[in-house]
């Protein structure tokens, strides 16, 4: 029986999550909700802080792009997203059920739904 592959979080490696639609689904909250729950490999879930670096930080850091991306920092583009729930605090199953408030690209508002 063949030994189930490592996480490569664990190991050092930073993995980046993305939402290349139409090859992945659009919403990157239900990618997160994925690497949280990973039926096939238990041993690979994510904590949700993991799995939120994935997509943020570590995407940046991937593309090269950690210096104006990322994270909300001065200096730094302001992409940001106002979800409607914490992801911190909803049960697993349900983060892909969060829906985006607000999303800022640039520092401009592109989406908002009040």
């Amino acid at each position: 029986m063949a030994a189930s592959p490592k996480n490569p979080l664990t190991e050092g490696i930073k993995v980046a999550g993305g939402s290349d639609c139409p090859m992945e689904p659009l919403n990157p909250l239900l990618g997160i909700q994925e690497a949280v729950a990973r039926e096939s490999y238990p041993e690979q879930r994510l904590t949700v802080e993991e799995a939120l670096r994935m997509y943020t930080l570590d995407a940046a850091y991937c593309s090269a792009e950690e210096n104006v991306k990322g994270s909300i920092e001065e200096g730094k583009l302001a992409d940001l997203t106002v979800l409607s729930a914490n992801p911190l605090e909803v049960p697993t199953l349900q983060i892909s059920e969060i829906s985006a408030e607000i999303v800022v690209v640039d520092g401009q508002v592109i989406h908002s739904k009040h």
